[in-house]
């Protein structure tokens, strides 16, 4: 097993392999800017002495700033904002944990909007968000779908991946009540041709799809009908020791295939690449979890980095599978690359944690990665052992990568740690705000960017005027960012949706009264990959 890519300590004693840009302010600078004012306390003597000084150096510094500044976003591509909306009610959104899934080549997007109908009180959590019904949408040529779902309208549903061919698979209720949890029944789903298929379970109550590939191939998971007190589905999201086996399938032609398990009694599926290969997770005969890839009848188990679990995030068609695992001790967690039966320990910036979200078709991975101290994380890039941070935007002092496209570019957010503030593209060698990118005063403050496809098109999740971007998963709008191209005023000037208006965004982190979304810790099954909402619930310290 190679281990790479993990560096604490001097600037002197890096190794070669990893690569830090300079671009971006250093570690103490930026926890600097939010440092509370009795910190600073000491030093007030001293810059009162020097005001005048100051001021005099700050204006000229300002004034040669500007230019630079302009000059930097001369590099970097514009877009026409598309505020993809709602149903009805405050909020929608592209699924975060799905990276390029929830956009294709044809300029398709897919995820869920909330409607103005009052969820019941059997309503599943794994697929439905307080306090508002939602339905699953797709978004083609400036059209808003509703997709609806597999009985009544009061019933939820989410799109969770889209297909060349324009087909979604994802999850919807059925409106039919499991006597185990008392909650409604959901069902993994295919959306295709303009209808909604029920893809059915290994026999018991629950089932859900996670991605789909061209040749209309669907994984997800099934529960079956046998008692398992430690069921993936019922103990980890409803706290239920009474559910039944939580499965792995892979669903072709009208049948659905019960992948196995790596010797535990529960797997879960949730990536599926062109060759047919399936990722996942699934518990050991110790009950550990280990990340595993299925192909032609066999579950391979991934391995781990001495914890007792660990996560896949990405599966491209070289077979490469990328995520998270938790080292010795089960207190830290870092980032992995697994191809040809080579483990690899992407490592961290000198921090204990990380964690892997994409990987390109090129074997490009993206995510993010502590620093000395824990308290900053930034964006990664690494390929063939080299990792290189990606820094933050100006204001920022975090970021994390969800997502990048053949091309290199790659997207993400970035913020104070703490939660998302600013969608980020980070593209020719810098990293750029995308709400610069877009025309002024727009529609929605854009604070994670999920999706790049190779069009450049970009799938997120922002915030209307006078919503705190802290509200981005209750209140937020899904969002898409299309390619202005040169000479292209009009794309550059236009703002779809609703008309642009002056309006500032609440972006004190005082206010932030949710665990970070942007966290990449991940401690439980379904951490990464369940319901849309409430996600943060499923992630902690």
């Amino acid at each position: 097993m190679q281990r790479e890519g993990t560096w604490s300590g001097s600037p002197e004693s890096r190794p070669a392999h990893i690569v830090v840009q300079a671009a971006a302010p250093r570690n103490d600078e930026r926890m600097a800017r939010v440092r509370p004012t009795a910190e600073r306390a000491e030093g007030e003597e001293i810059m009162k002495h020097g005001t005048l000084t100051s001021i005099t150096a700050i204006t000229l510094f300002a004034a040669l700033a500007i230019p630079v500044r302009l000059a930097a976003q001369e590099q970097h591509t514009h877009y026409r904002l598309i505020d993809l909306g709602t149903f009805g009610g405050p909020g929608s959104g592209v699924n975060l944990d799905k990276g390029s899934g929830a956009s294709n080549n044809r300029g398709m997007a897919v995820g869920a909007e909330q409607t103005s109908i009052p969820i019941p009180p059997n309503s599943n959590e794994y697929s439905c968000g307080a306090p508002f019904v939602n339905h699953a949408f797709e978004w083609q040529n400036s059209v808003v779908t509703d997709l609806g779902t597999l009985s009544a309208a009061d019933n939820c549903s989410n799109a969770e991946w889209i297909n060349e061919r324009g087909e979604s698979a994802g999850v919807s209720e059925n409106d039919e009540i499991d006597p185990l949890l008392d909650v409604t029944e959901i069902r993994a789903v295919l959306w295709k041709d303009g209808q909604i298929k029920d893809l059915g379970t290994l026999g018991g109550n629950h089932s859900a799809a996670s991605s789909i590939n061209n040749r209309g191939q669907v994984a997800g998971f099934a529960l079956n009908a046998i008692p398992d007190p430690f069921s993936f589905f019922d103990l980890f999201i409803f706290g239920s020791s009474a559910g039944t086996q939580t499965r792995a399938f892979r669903w072709q032609n009208g049948a659905m295939q019960d992948l196995g398990t790596l010797g535990g009694p529960d797997a879960a599926a949730f990536l599926l690449n062109e060759r047919g290969q399936v990722a996942g997770f699934s518990y050991t005969s110790s009950l550990t979890i280990d990340p595993f890839l299925w192909e032609n009848g066999t579950m391979l188990d991934l391995g781990n980095l001495g914890g007792t679990f660990g996560g896949p995030n990405a599966l491209n068609n070289r077979g490469q599978v990328v995520g998270v695992m938790n080292l010795a001790g089960d207190q830290a967690q870092h980032p992995f690359s697994w191809r040809r039966g080579i483990l690899t320990d992407i490592g961290t910036f000198g921090g204990s944690s990380g964690v892997a979200q994409w990987v390109s078709e090129s074997g490009q991975v993206v995510g993010s990665a502590d620093h000395p101290g824990n308290e900053v994380h930034t964006a990664f890039s690494w390929k063939d052992g080299v990792m290189t941070d990606l820094g933050t935007v100006e204001g920022d002092i975090c970021s994390t990568a969800y997502g990048n496209n053949s091309k290199g570019q790659i997207v993400g957010t970035a913020g104070v740690c703490l939660g998302g503030m600013d969608a980020f593209l980070w593209e020719n060698g810098s990293i750029v705000n995308l709400n610069d990118m877009v025309p002024p005063n727009s529609i929605l403050h854009l604070v994670f960017a999920t999706a790049i496809n190779d069009r450049g098109e970009i799938a997120g999740n922002g915030v209307p005027p006078g919503v705190s971007v802290y509200d981005w998963e209750r209140l937020g709008h899904a969002f898409l960012l299309i390619p202005c191209r040169e000479g292209n005023q009009a794309c550059e000037d236009h703002a779809e949706g609703a008309t642009a208006v002056t309006s500032t965004f609440d972006r004190d982190p005082r206010t932030m009264t949710q665990p970070d979304p942007a966290n990449h810790r991940m401690v439980a099954p379904f951490g990464a990959h369940g319901r849309r909402v409430p996600r943060q619930a499923r992630l902690s310290d």
